[in-house]
């Protein structure tokens, strides 16, 4: 016996030895295990027991140790030996190195996380339900430093089991102490145990810090168990094969409370701290031994309401799972969601009533559904909005009420009610689970367990017995990288050999393998032919080998074509990063930059590295950019991607110095699939073997983050992991792709997109072979499997089961047609399509890519390693490939096939293989893919079936599911989805039309069905209802089914090069809407037409459970657009509004982003409170075209920053006059006063913007204006000019040169500017003025205070003698409104950077806006009386306030002892859209740009104007603000549909009347009438240049279209006039007169008879006065009807003018 159990100890140390290799070569990154026998023989306990006499004792005795229980030589306790009483040197326990780049320090995680205790005693620190903390001592720790412990978070399974969390990093899901213990550098001299290195639970003190606690009590004591002690030996558990979950863990047996004073305890209670305290008998519950085994299944503890016991025993048969604990916390719900869910807490239910919603929740589940949280808290919510409160049950009536909801259930749930505790039901349950036979047990699916106790109030937890149901929660509590994990533990330790044996055998009981190498040997090294013939053909493998099929290189010609759809994401792209430069925050200044560059990341994917290069190379965005030459380009596409991988630290360190370098050149980084791998950086770097974390540390490092020239684009199709409450990415800076509706409407071509809602829609057409279904003879035979062999996981089974499937359907269509009826239809219909399409009229030899996902590389390879060997038995090597797709290796093509690809491509170079999975196009193959998740892989359009048979109940988030959904996504033929007004005619009989209902609501035809050749011949395939072919017959030409991939490739050349073009050349143009041209196709066909074929959606196969919720949307269970959005975020609240499919975009961000939060180990857990500001989304579906709408968007970008580079300038000659005399004055010294005087003035409207102006009559008046009739455009004619070094800005600008000319400093406030006062009186105003200016404290130097410096005097001038070169002596005016952004107020490089006086002439309301943008400029402010006055009456105030100062001055210098004609005179006055002036050519002395009365004003009243002869001015045509705002003339009291119907002659009305009041300035309607309607007020004036309207003291324009005259006079005395004598004129307009016009003034003046008289006054009051002050009455007739106002509303004062006749 002794013997015996010695020899089973030896045994037991080469398992764990032969274990801990297969571990370490799991998780080395060398990948050489360690040395078995280094382990065994120089383990510390065998090297001790060779030099302590106690061990040598204990092996002298061993069968002491087996009688003994207790013994103090125990097997437990010898685990737990120390090693101690040892005078022989420890040897160092043989750990795997870390992974590259961890961190190694003692207290510290891999990731660099410290873990210490004295650094982490005071953090918060989120302990999940049924964990501990507890502490591990490193051996290197000082005695002094002993507190200084790295602690974790565990929870113990059971005595074998281990399951752990890293309370630094955040990295969750360690099954093994070893993998944990180099995880956080426990560096041990001995084997980690964790009976031996995790001792102590950590424990608060009364001050709320972590402490070392008590001893952790890893044994069960014998009185717990019925029987002697179990032998253990330490490898894995025997039955915790499917592994617990770190949130499916068992409570553990101590429970941890706060003790009260005075409470008697086995320890002195500490007061405030958590204390283990005894556990009492009815608490515990005792797991039966071999549940697992005895029942078939695991069960599945729901946790419900109440306290779960304890459990002790086989606690690795049970799973504890919180799936549905947060439904019923909704009494946890803030006021603020309660307020949003519509709720207050009187609606809140109670626990009763929970319980029976819970009961009827399951009591109504099919027996092939899950349980869903999402679907439950739905039920809770629409039961408080129904019934507040619920109704009051009183815990006697819940058993009771409890049993009759149970009722319904058809004995699927049963109910257990105790009095005592739930574990008593537990309990209870668990043995009659265990006692039954297993062959006996019909076992209901839940167990509802309740506890009605007056004492406690009602408890309740379900217990799930569903073999089928109990299985999919546990392994659904699997991340994907701990079910992968298991899955390949599985396989390496030979779990899965009762299946390989199972599967050795054919359906029909013969040995597989035997079968097949017979068929071989029958064959005599014969083939089947590969195409031109059937599976019965059979030549030489020699002679199949050199067949090559037909070339057709017309299919295969790619081009790159920018649609209508993707070129709006672009152009909205675009849109959005000018939002972020105009947002005022400085954030991004387009202005600086002149070039574009980028870097793509993706995914570690290397199959999609070579797709985005090749997409990039077609583009030709590379040369569109400048980066690189046209000749080259096409090599350099690669390094412009990076792999998300080991090597991308050094491609991005490479890439941000770019960045740093190169300031005016604005980069974007391009994050494409950014859902994939947000894990954060701090939450370890390597985890299962894989690297994580790397697109937190490349995407969100400091250096991009502070890049004011970086743009980031994340760009996703399942962007839910990006919208939390914690996203980086602001709201506002999402562009979403154009829903499917919307892309329909914009779509020219034959094809649409057909995407996941389109799938789930598609199920109601009706179709006998839909092409979203799932195979019900496979889940019937999965099922099956999964009853036998419950130890397994469920994806194995699956995937043994898929293997044999296929090759049992390769076999039964060429060997073995007996296996026919043993073959799932879905299957054999699949493997037939995939040899028999090649074969087929036309295809000349291309067929169907068949698309296998298989997550698991172990059993991908297995997959392939089978499938490939049975095919070559069976003689079909060279009918299809069959490919292993792997994120993590290349494409490997047989070179028969490759030589095939390139035959059909017409491709004569022989070093060409593929590289994408589009370059596989027209190859019948298998393409199993495998990986973690799909990478976003484009897929060519020859693709037909996506067998996603392998995604079941695992894969339960919304991304996780539809992105394997995703795969099948792309373009289809219009004509083959039904459109919503428009009934497809059917092939077939009218019997078989169908009405759908889609978004709309519209009825529906089902569009045409399917028959092929292959389906009437297959046998047992038309009996199953199941089609070779899918939706439409286009199959029968398989390689030309033109789904448009990603990108959306395969289109003439010539076409997308004039697309490109076009955009690139104008960002207006739209792409061709003539479907001709924009949708000209290659040749596709053997037809004499070449009609486009028609392109049809993939078929896609689905497990029973994706299915279910696929199809929510029109079955009963939630659809999956209601599930988790992403495994790494988490629902911030119980209860939440449901989401529906029809909720996109925006509005899906927004419902994200207030419903879900960020896990700890996201990368946005920790993320800044404000979203980054330079950081952008692009979502939209799998496979729509993202890529090519972003290199689209760096294209118009670029093309962008070059227009802004430009301006749009007026580009208008001026009027010149035929043999012009020019008069040049030559040799003056400039500015000789006398000189100028002598220059006549030119009263000639020469500016190009007065066309449309009355012109001004003069003697010498421009011939042109006699003869010629208005024939100027309606909009002036501009120009774009690329701006010098010398333009002038607006605020948008900023470079290192003039920042400090336009910004603020970072120490000056707003407030640092002073307020002052300026006042004088005006002669024409006859009045005081009072103007304010706003002065910096940088510019006081230009203005004279008092002594006190509180009031301003007056504004500097230079002399005219000063000599400085680098200063501009003219003060400049710019009067500005309305353009604070836009107006070119920034002069600084314009003037070259002189020092000059500017100053900003501007409104009273718009100072403070004047303010914020400009701060270093000096604003003159107008009165308040001027905030509607046009730019002349600013001009006016401007010359007054210069003439003025100019006094001002000569007084102050003249007492300095300066001559008064010294001071310089001038003043500049330029408008704030003058953008460039160049020296150009001399020219006679007038006027332009300026406004023709005030001119005519000035020239009058013998002032100086002159206009620089020697400039080139160019004018920014600005759409904003300034002159060009037009009121929208519209009734102030009542709406109109069409506010054009309002004519200018409505614009007057007589005095008192009731027309319509209209809302737009006095003004404005006088002016705008006067334009319009003059010749009805001066007939004799209509093109009358001899017989003017004379006009006293005021210019107005009287009529742009039929060129009345206006003649100007000065009423003022002294004034300079035109010599009226012998004019005779048609009119006289006295618009506004003073008193110095009188009626003496009139009588000099002579007009026609006939002629008409306007006087224009403030009032009716002031109208009579002036009619009678004038004397008008005299020689004017005037009528009573005559007399009119303007029509605008009563609150603003009216303008009033009378008409008359002179008689």
């Amino acid at each position: 016996m002794g013997n015996s159990y010695a020899g089973q100890l030896k045994s037991a140390r080469f398992e764990e030895a032969l274990h801990n290799s297969i571990e370490a070569s799991l998780r080395s990154s060398s990948g050489d295990p360690q040395p078995i026998f280094t382990q065994l023989y120089l383990d510390i306990g065998l090297y001790n027991q060779n030099t302590t006499p106690d061990s040598t004792s204990s092996m002298e005795h061993p069968g002491h140790e087996l009688v003994n229980g207790n013994s103090s030589n125990d097997l437990e306790e010898l685990e737990d030996e120390d090693g101690s009483d040892t005078s022989s040197p420890p040897l160092p326990y043989l750990q795997a190195p870390a992974p590259d780049g961890c961190c190694t320090l003692d207290g510290f995680c891999q990731a660099g996380k410290d873990l210490r205790l004295v650094s982490i005693a005071t953090e918060p620190i989120e302990v999940p339900a049924g964990f501990e903390l507890v502490g591990a001592k490193s051996p290197t720790c000082v005695p002094e430093h002993s507190d200084q412990q790295c602690n974790c978070c565990i929870f113990v399974m059971s005595l074998a089991g281990f399951s752990g969390n890293c309370v630094g990093c955040g990295e969750k899901g360690f099954r093994y102490f070893t993998e944990f213990s180099n995880h956080i550098n426990l560096k041990l001299s001995t084997q980690p145990k964790k009976q031996k290195h995790l001792k102590y639970y950590l424990v608060k003190n009364s001050q709320g810090a972590l402490c070392k606690g008590p001893l952790i009590c890893w044994k069960v004591s014998s009185a717990m168990n019925s029987g002697p002690p179990k032998k253990r030996h330490r490898s894995w558990h025997p039955s915790s094969l499917v592994p617990v979950p770190p949130t499916a863990v068992p409570v553990p047996a101590i429970r941890p409370i706060v003790c009260s004073p005075g409470v008697a305890s086995p320890q002195p209670p500490v007061m405030g701290v958590i204390q283990p305290q005894p556990v009492t008998i009815g608490e515990t519950v005792i797991v039966p031994d071999n549940l697992l085994n005895s029942a078939g299944v695991r069960p599945v503890i729901l946790i419900g309401h109440g306290t779960l016991p304890y459990f002790y025993g086989n606690v690795g048969d049970i799973v504890v799972s919180p799936l549905l604990v947060s439904c019923y916390k909704s009494s946890q719900l803030s006021d603020k969601t309660l307020e949003a869910l519509g709720l207050n807490s009187s609606r809140l239910l109670s626990v009763e009533t929970m319980i029976l919603l819970t009961l009827q929740y399951f009591a109504r589940l099919g027996s092939e559904q899950i349980p869903l949280r999402e679907e439950l808290e739905q039920i809770v919510l629409k039961a408080m909005l129904c019934c507040p409160g619920g109704p009051a049950i009183s815990p006697l009536q819940l058993p009771w009420l409890a049993r009759l909801e149970a009722s319904v259930s058809g004995g699927s749930v049963q109910v257990v009610v105790t009095n005592n505790s739930l574990g008593e039901g537990i309990s209870e349950s668990l043995r009659s689970l265990a006692e039954s036979p297993h062959q006996q047990q019909c076992l209901p699916t839940y167990v509802v367990i309740i506890c009605a106790s007056k004492m406690s109030g009602s408890e309740f937890c379900v217990i799930v017995l569903g073999k089928y149901q109990a299985r999919a929660l546990a392994e659904g509590m699997l991340t994907t990288n701990e079910f992968l994990k298991e899955i390949s533990y599985e396989l390496i330790t030979g779990k899965v050999s009762i299946l390989t044996s199972h599967f050795r055998t054919t359906s029909l009981g013969d040995n597989l393998d035997k079968q097949l190498v017979r068929y071989q040997r029958r064959r005599k090294g014969q083939v089947i032919q590969p195409f031109q013939g059937d599976v019965t053909d059979n030549i030489h493998s020699q002679e199949a080998a050199s067949m090559s099929p037909p070339s057709d290189s017309d299919l295969f010609t790619k081009g790159f074509q920018i649609y209508p759809a993707q070129l709006n994401v672009a152009r909205s792209l675009l849109s959005q990063v000018c939002s972020i430069a105009d947002s005022g925050t400085q954030n991004l200044d387009l202005g600086r930059f002149c070039k574009v560059d980028f870097l793509v990341l993706v995914p570690p994917s290397h199959i999609l590295v070579h797709q985005t290069a090749q997409r990039i190379r077609q583009s030709g965005v590379l040369v569109d950019l400048g980066n690189e030459d046209p000749s080259t380009a096409h090599l350099k596409s690669d390094k412009y991607v990076v792999r998300l991988d080991g090597d991308v630290h050094a491609k991005m360190e490479a890439f941000m110095k770019k960045v740093k370098q190169n300031p005016y050149t604005l980069f974007v980084l391009i994050h494409d699939n950014s859902h994939v791998d947000l894990t954060s950086a701090l939450s370890g770097s390597v985890c299962h073997g894989e690297l994580q974390g790397l697109a937190d540390r490349v995407v969100n490092c400091q250096e991009v983050l502070d890049a004011m020239n970086l743009l980031v684009l994340q760009v996703s199709c399942f962007p839910y992991t990006l919208q939390t409450r914690q996203s980086r990415i602001s709201i506002h800076n999402e562009v979403h792709w154009p829903s499917t509706e919307i892309l329909v409407r914009m779509s020219v071509l034959f094809l649409v997109y057909f995407g996941l809602r389109d799938y789930s829609r598609s199920l109601q057409w009706g179709m006998a072979s839909p092409i979203l279904r799932y195979d019900d003879a496979f889940e019937k035979m999965v099922h099956t499997l999964l009853e036998r062999h419950p130890h397994l996981h469920s994806m194995v089974i699956r995937s043994y089961l898929l293997i044999q499937q296929y090759t049992e359907a390769m076999m039964a269509l060429t060997s073995s047609p007996s296996l026919r009826d043993h073959i799932t239809p879905e299957t054999l219909a699949m493997v037939e399509d995939l040899i028999n399409a090649p074969s087929r009229e036309g295809s000349q030899g291309r067929g169907h890519m068949l698309l296998v996902r298989i997550p698991s590389l172990q059993l991908a390879m297995l997959a392939r390693e089978r499938l490939e060997d049975v095919r070559d038995k069976l003689g079909l090597q060279l009918c299809f490939a069959v490919l292993l797709g792997s994120p993590a290796s290349e494409l490997n093509l047989h070179r028969n096939f490759t030589s095939r690809l390139r035959a059909w491509q017409g491709c004569e170079n022989e070093d060409w293989v593929p590289h994408t999975y589009e370059d596989l196009e027209g190859l019948p193959c298998i393409v199993i893919l495998t990986g973690k998740d799909p990478l976003g892989e484009t897929f060519p359009k020859s693709l037909k079936y996506c067998d996603l048979r392998l995604i079941d109940s695992s894969y339960l988030t919304r991304t996780a599911l539809e992105q394997e959904v995703g795969l099948a996504c792309t373009y289809v033929s219009r004509v083959v989805v039904p459109e919503p007004k428009k009934a497809m005619a059917p092939r077939e009989s009218d019997a078989e039309k169908v009405a759908t209902s889609l978004n709309d609501g519209d009825e529906l035809e089902r569009p045409q069905s399917n028959g092929s050749a292959a389906t009437r011949t297959s046998g047992s395939l038309a009996e199953n209802g199941v089609s070779s072919s899918d939706v439409a017959d286009s199959f029968q030409k398989p390689s030309t089914s033109t789904s448009q991939p990603e990108g959306m490739v395969t289109i003439d050349m010539g076409t997308s090069t004039l697309g490109i073009k076009q955009e690139c050349d104008s960002l207006g143009t739209p792409l061709s809407s003539d479907p001709s041209k924009a949708s000209k196709r290659p040749s596709q066909s053997t037809q004499c037409d070449r009609e486009p074929t028609r392109a049809s959606p993939r078929t896609v196969i689905l497990s029973r459970a994706a299915y279910n919720l696929l199809s929510g949307e029109s079955g009963s269970q939630l659809s999956s657009s209601s599930l988790l959005p992403h495994a790494d975020v988490a629902w911030s609240s119980p209860l939440r509004p449901i989401i529906t499919h029809t909720l996109q975009g925006t509005e899906q961000s927004m419902y994200y982003r207030q419903w879900t939060i960020a896990r700890q180990h996201h990368a946005d857990y920790e993320a800044p409170s404000v979203p980054h500001p330079r950081r952008m989304l692009l979502s939209g579906p799998p496979q729509v075209g993202k890529t090519g709408a972003y290199l689209q968007f760096l294209r118009i970008l670029f093309r962008m920053l070059i227009r802004l580079l430009e301006v749009d300038v007026y580009d208008e000659d001026e009027e010149e006059e035929e043999n012009s005399e020019v008069t040049t004055v030559v040799s003056t010294q400039w500015p000789d006063i006398e000189e100028v005087r002598k220059l006549p003035f030119d009263p000639n409207l020469r500016d190009p913007k007065f066309r449309k102006a009355s012109p001004v009559y003069s003697d010498k008046m421009l011939k042109s204006f006699k003869d010629k009739e208005s024939q100027t455009p309606a909009t002036r004619v501009t120009k774009s000019i690329r701006l010098s070094r010398f333009a002038a800005h607006n605020a948008f600008h900023h470079c290192d040169q003039c920042h400090h000319y336009c910004e603020a400093g970072a120490a000056t406030q707003l407030s640092e500017c002073t307020f002052h006062a300026f006042t004088f009186c005006s002669s024409m105003l006859g009045e005081e003025v009072q103007l304010q200016f706003v002065v910096p404290k940088s510019k006081e130097q230009h203005f004279v205070f008092t002594h006190q410096g509180s009031h301003l005097e007056s504004m500097r001038l230079p002399l005219v003698s000063t000599k400085d070169p680098d200063l501009l002596k003219s003060p400049i005016f710019t009067p500005t409104t309305g353009r604070q952004e836009h107006g070119l107020l920034n002069i600084f490089h314009a003037t070259e950077g002189a020092a000059h006086l500017h100053i900003l002439v501007v409104k009273q309301f718009e100072m403070p806006h004047y303010r914020k943008y400009w701060p270093n400029h000096i604003l003159l402010v107008l009165p308040a009386m001027f905030n509607n006055a046009g730019v002349g009456a600013a001009r006016f105030l401007i010359k007054e306030l210069s003439y003025h100062n100019l006094e001002l001055e000569r007084n102050r210098l003249e007492e300095q002892g300066v001559k008064r004609q010294d001071v310089w005179p001038f003043i500049v006055m330029m408008d704030d859209s003058c953008v460039l002036w160049n020296a150009h050519q001399s020219a006679e002395g007038r006027y332009g740009c300026e406004e023709v009365d005030f001119n005519l004003r000035v020239d009058s009243s013998g002032l100086l104007l002159c206009r620089f002869n020697n400039f080139f001015l160019m004018k920014k045509h600005i759409p904003v603000g300034g002159r060009n705002k037009e009121f929208l003339v519209k009734p102030k009291l009542m709406e109109i549909e069409n506010p054009a119907l309002i004519s200018p002659l409505q614009y007057v009305c007589a005095p008192d009347s009731e027309q319509t009041l209209l809302d737009a300035p006095a003004q404005f309607l006088l002016e705008r009438f006067l334009q319009s309607c003059s010749h009805r007020l001066f007939p004799k004036a209509v093109r009358n240049r001899d017989n003017p309207v004379l006009s006293i003291d005021s210019y107005l324009n009287l009529s742009p279209e039929v060129r009345i005259s206006v003649c100007y006079i000065n009423s003022r005395p002294h004034s300079t006039n035109l010599n009226h004598q012998g004019l005779v004129f048609s009119g006289l307009l006295l618009y506004l007169c003073d008193s110095f016009v009188v009626s003496g003034l009139l009588k000099k003046f002579h007009f026609l008879k006939g002629a008409t008289l306007c006087v224009i006054c403030q009032d009716r009051s002031s109208l009579r006065q002036t009619i009678a002050r004038l004397e008008l009455e005299d020689e004017w007739q005037f009528r009573l009807r005559d007399e009119f106002q303007t029509a605008n509303c009563s609150e603003d004062r009216s303008l009033y003018f009378l008409t008359g006749r002179h008689v």
